[in-house]
Formats: C-alpha cells, sequence, structure tokens
C-alpha cells in the first residue's frame, strides 16, 4: 500500500521486488522463523539461530525428527486449536501443510466445538495444552460422549506440566493415543513419551531424543538421581536472544558450554525426566523450598476449580508462605466455605507446607493463549511496596 505509517515508510509490494530475480537463485536456501519465547516470566524475547544450509527442496532435519514421531502423513487431518503466534502450534501446522495433509485452525479454544470438529472433519491429529485437556474433563458426560471420536490418531501435549490425574482421565477417555514432549522455543533439547511409556513413568514428560540433559544445583554441580534441581542443557542448537547480550549470558553455563530457561525438575533411574516448577516460581517458607506446581495441578482436579495459581506471598515470619488464587467452575460460589474446603482437600493430598495458607478467588485467571499460566501479575500485587521478594 501507498503512504506512512508512523516513521515507516510503505511501499508497494511489485515495487519492492522489482529489482529481484523472478527465478530461483543458485544458493537458495531455506530461512527459520525468529520466534519468541512465551513471556510467562517476562517480556517475550526473539530467539535467533543461524540459518540452516539446506535448500528448499529439502525439509529441515528437525521436521523429518517430527514427522516420524508423531506420525504425520499426507492423508491426515490436523486439528489446531492453540494460537499460531505460538512456536508448538504454528510448527505443527506447517508440518502438516508440508505434508500435504488437511489442516483445521480454530479461532479460539471451545471444548464443545473441539469435540464437534474432531467428528466433523475426521480428525486424525491434534495438538493442546494441559489446561485444554482439564476443560474438556469438566465438560458434562452427555457432551463428552455426545460426539464421535474414533478417527483420533495421535494427541500430542506440551507447553506445561500436565496434572497425572488428568491425563490419567484422557487416556481412559481417548485411549493409548496420547503423545507428550518437553522442549522450549530456544531449542535447548527435546524430550518425549507416548501412552505407555508414561504409564510406566507417570508424571514423566519423556526421555531425552534431542540435546545432552544435566540437572544442577545453584553451584552447577550435578544433583542426584531423582533429586529436583535447574535443567541444563548442552545445547542442541546455537541461539542467542534478538538484541539482548545480557539474557543470552544469563541462560547461559559460566563456560559458555550448558543453557537453561529455568526450568526446575529430575531425572528418575530409567533416564525419564520430570517437570517440577519454574526456578522462579519456587516459595522459601521458613527456609524450606516449595514448588508450587504440584499443589496447582491438585486444585485443578478439584470439582468446584476451573483454574488456580499458586505462589509465594509475604510472611514477616517464614518470609514467604503458600497461597493460592482459583478461578471457580461456573455456579460455584466464592467464599469462605469453598476456601476452607480447598486447602482440607490439598491438606488430604499433600505435606502441609506445601499447602496452601489461604486462597483467593478471581473470575478468571491470566493465561496467555498458549495455555500457559501468567503468574507474574498476579504475585506482585502481594508484593507491591515489598523491597525485596523474600
Amino acid at each position: 500500500m501507498d503512504g506512512e505509517a508512523g516513521d515507516t515508510p510503505m511501499v508497494p509490494l511489485d515495487d519492492a521486488v522489482a529489482d529481484m530475480p523472478s527465478t530461483p537463485i543458485d544458493d537458495e536456501r531455506l530461512g527459520v522463523a525468529m520466534l519468541y519465547s512465551s513471556g510467562t516470566t517476562g517480556r517475550p524475547k526473539g530467539i535467533l539461530r543461524p540459518l540452516p544450509d539446506t535448500p528448499p527442496s529439502e525439509p529441515l532435519p528437525l521436521y523429518v525428527f517430527l514427522e516420524k514421531l508423531w506420525q504425520y502423513r499426507e492423508d491426515m487431518v490436523y486439528l489446531s486449536p492453540a494460537p499460531l503466534y505460538h512456536s508448538a502450534p504454528q510448527a505443527a501446522v506447517g508440518l502438516a501443510i508440508r505434508a500435504g495433509a488437511t489442516s483445521v485452525i480454530m479461532e479460539h479454544f471451545d471444548p464443545l466445538e473441539y469435540l464437534a470438529l474432531v467428528e466433523k472433519y475426521r480428525v486424525t491429529h491434534s495438538q493442546l495444552v494441559p489446561t485444554m485437556f482439564s476443560r474438556l474433563l469438566k465438560l458434562p458426560k452427555a457432551d463428552r460422549e455426545r460426539y464421535d471420536l474414533s478417527t483420533l490418531e495421535v494427541a500430542i501435549h506440551a507447553a506445561a506440566p500436565c496434572p497425572v490425574q488428568v491425563k490419567e482421565q484422557m487416556i481412559e477417555w481417548w485411549g493409548p493415543i496420547i503423545h507428550e514432549y518437553y522442549g522450549a522455543t530456544e531449542g535447548l533439547g527435546f524430550t518425549a513419551c507416548n501412552t505407555e511409556e508414561w504409564l510406566a513413568h507417570r508424571g514423566t514428560v519423556g526421555r531425552v531424543l534431542l540435546g545432552d540433559l544435566h540437572i544442577l544445583d545453584e553451584n552447577m554441580q550435578p544433583v542426584p538421581r531423582g533429586t529436583p534441581g535447574e535443567i541444563w542443557f548442552r545445547t542442541a542448537t546455537p541461539f542467542e536472544y534478538f538484541n539482548d547480550p545480557q539474557r543470552t549470558r544469563d541462560a547461559r553455563s559460566p563456560d559458555g558450554t550448558m543453557s537453561t530457561v529455568g526450568d526446575v525438575g529430575y531425572v528418575d533411574d530409567d533416564g525419564f525426566l520430570y517437570l517440577t516448577d519454574r526456578a522462579t516460581f519456587m516459595i522459601i517458607s521458613g527456609g524450606v523450598n516449595i514448588y508450587p506446581q504440584e499443589c496447582e495441578n491438585l486444585l485443578v482436579t478439584h470439582p468446584s476449580v476451573a483454574d488456580a495459581a499458586v505462589f509465594g506471598v509475604p510472611n514477616d515470619d517464614l518470609g514467604e508462605e503458600v497461597k493460592a488464587v482459583v478461578q471457580p467452575m461456573p455456579g460455584v460460589a466464592a467464599g469462605p466455605e469453598l476456601e476452607a474446603e480447598l486447602i482440607a482437600f490439598c491438606r488430604r493430598h499433600l505435606a502441609s507446607i506445601k499447602c496452601p495458607r489461604s486462597v483467593d478467588f478471581t473470575d478468571e485467571l491470566p493465561r496467555l493463549p498458549t495455555g500457559k499460566l501468567y503468574k507474574k501479575p498476579l504475585r506482585d500485587r502481594y508484593w507491591a511496596g515489598r523491597e525485596r521478594r523474600i
């Protein structure tokens, strides 16, 4: 288009490419998207990688790997319920298009519409996030049984830890078609598991398929098997944060050989990885480290809870105490009775130190459209006016 938008001149596309060759150049190569991190712990960061030395006629090796892992093929039908600006849905739809498959794109996720689309288009493949699982499971039984889901072959999920109870119920409903993976937009490494592997290692996000995994303590020393620590990878693909050398340095180990995005987890004796939380959301109460993900995972299984966030709030004696903020299910009255019920529910299933001392209620929790919980603005309200966060 003609004219100007702010200080940026706008020119017609034909004019912009007039001096460009109309035939492929001799050394034409595939580009890659500069994706952005989700921004759950701060401003989204552009992730810049070296351009691959791959001609357009050949797929990127990573895409070949994913197509085999998730059984992509030309006659499949892919249903995308997540926003395409997020790296995982964008890549999944791109893979489906490159395979010559049919892609069905939802403008926004609605659990009942999702089931209807599976039946209508005979969907074979889809990728979801755990929040979508929870909302599907909380549909009335008649709605969950209304549609024919028998064409589903592969249901992939990632982006956040999935509560064990939620995944168990999804496997019971959909069968052994659920695949899970863990990775970061930064491309540090990649773990994955199918249903059978998960059932044998409940709660895992899989074994390492790409990258070299290390679980380290705060002194950058390896921790024993089964002990939580920060997740580091000897970087599978080189990257840097766009125009942010300090963040790039912060994500690197002192010797520059490993990278992290701040996730915390542990590895079992069989080499399966489990996520505990993000280091930035760890609660330190009376000198004890508490990872709130376990409590969040439990709360969302309560029939009166639509969504939940757990984090640390000020406590003059302990430094921090555990707080839960809950979004009740429609028609459920928030108040002291529900608060007491939820605290008692947590205490029946968790050690008391991990349980919330109090519960606040909200109409809706700040989740990104990708399904990730954006806890920072919630937590910041309780720390307003404090000089430090501990």
